[in-house]
């Protein structure tokens, strides 16, 4: 099926076909843009704003969230938000960028602002549920959206445990009955996407110890706590502990960033300290961790006389696609761009907060491609020059457009 074409809808009607010309340029520009200001965390005001005024100039009616950043609109509703009418079909984005430089060397938009960058790809996100939006009001404004569509733009997706927490509190699933994202993977060739029925990311938490003891002169060990020898006992020991006490489909990966201790090579010290990870594929695994570990971590640091404190951060459960959802998906997909964009993809060991909003609402997340077709350097999320194909901008739109038609009619 040529992009170009229009793909027939489930009543026999016709789907929208090709973005404008003009909309595809305004749209890279406005994600070249998010690119060269990329903001972390819960300090997205400038692009809450953009998004804002672009929202509004659309004659749509954009609400930010109560945290001060991120913002949800309702199309297809008078009053621009749900007022007890059809549930609706939810299109997340989340619009945080990371805390690392910018290393692209000869890139326009690199980003301007010092140790910070869009290396996850979320200026696209945002960019695709934002045009996604400028479609959809124009389709109502023509009396063609059957059904009302709700965009959550989500700050903070990027720390622990995920802003996603605060747009489900703020109200952002409030009247909705399915949610659909889009994640972009460097894997996968612009104009195709990724789809998994079941488990698409993996649970990830955070892990923090230290530990302490009598320290001393390392002539005479045995009168101290050597915390070096207990830290380094941690670190090899609780890992394997943990994969002989937890199930091991549950896919637990639990890995140490950081370990420090020590200042002098003759100076037993007093303090160690140890940070990392905990991800699992498997739900089940993810609630029985958190006791498994402190648990372990515990038993290894009192074989060595250490005293230990834990800090376990519970961050996200693995995002777990719905059926119906992901048929939903791929429908639009197909649809839009025939069967051959459409590719299987494996389970990640990355984290994502979509997932808070699958606990309340079936929903599913596609792997949106974003590597130049017939590029094959292996490139990865969260490094700095990491860039995309922006053709994969129009193929989000034509996805979530698709998606919001199919699913008003089912």
């Amino acid at each position: 099926m040529s992009p170009e074409s229009e793909a027939d809808s489930p009543e026999g009607g016709a789907l929208p076909g090709a973005l404008p010309e003009a909309l595809r340029a305004e749209l890279v520009a406005f994600r070249r843009d998010l690119h060269m200001h990329p903001e972390l965390g819960n300090q997205e005001f400038r692009t809450t704003a953009a998004i804002k005024e672009r929202l509004e100039r659309a004659g749509l009616k954009p609400r930010v969230l109560p945290v001060g950043t991120g913002l949800i609109c309702d199309i297809g509703t008078d009053s621009g938000q749900w007022a007890g009418g059809p549930r609706m079909l939810a299109l997340r984005a989340d619009i945080d960028a990371l805390p690392i430089p910018d290393t692209k060397t000869e890139c326009a938009y690199r980003s301007i602002v010092p140790d910070r960058a869009h290396a996850c790809g979320h200026d696209v996100h945002t960019t695709v549920v934002l045009g996604t939006g400028l479609v959809l009001a124009a389709l109502h404004a023509e009396g063609r959206l059957p059904r009302p569509v709700r965009l959550i733009f989500q700050p903070a997706e990027e720390v622990l445990p995920g802003g996603a927490a605060d747009a489900v509190e703020g109200g952002a699933l409030d009247g909705v009955r399915r949610i659909l994202a889009v994640h972009c993977d460097p894997r996968v060739d612009a104009g195709k996407v990724g789809l998994r029925v079941g488990p698409i990311t993996s649970a990830c938490d955070r892990l923090e110890v230290s530990l302490a003891g009598p320290g001393g002169h390392t002539a005479r060990p045995h009168l101290t706590t050597d915390l070096v020898t207990a830290a380094a006992r941690v670190a090899v020991d609780v890992p394997a502990l943990i994969a002989r006490r937890l199930d091991s489909r549950g896919g637990l990966a639990m890995t140490w960033g950081r370990i420090e201790s020590g200042h002098a090579p003759n100076v037993i010290p007093q303090h160690a300290e140890l940070a990392g990870t905990v991800r699992c594929l498997d739900l089940e695994t993810w609630r029985q961790a958190p006791d498994a570990v402190v648990a372990a971590i515990d038993e290894v640091a009192g074989l060595h006389r250490a005293k230990s404190e834990i800090t376990y951060v519970r961050g996200v459960p693995p995002v777990v696609n719905e059926v119906t959802s992901t048929e939903l998906l791929q429908a639009a997909m197909v649809a839009r761009r025939g069967t051959e964009s459409v590719e299987p993809t494996e389970q990640s060991l990355g984290g994502e907060d979509f997932s808070w909003y699958l606990e309340h609402v079936p929903g599913a997340m596609a792997r949106l491609g974003v590597r130049p077709p017939g590029e094959r350097t292996v490139r990865d999320l969260h490094q700095g020059d990491f860039d995309v194909d922006e053709h994969a901008i129009t193929v989000g739109v034509e996805l979530f457009t698709a998606a919001a038609l199919i699913d008003a009619v089912q």
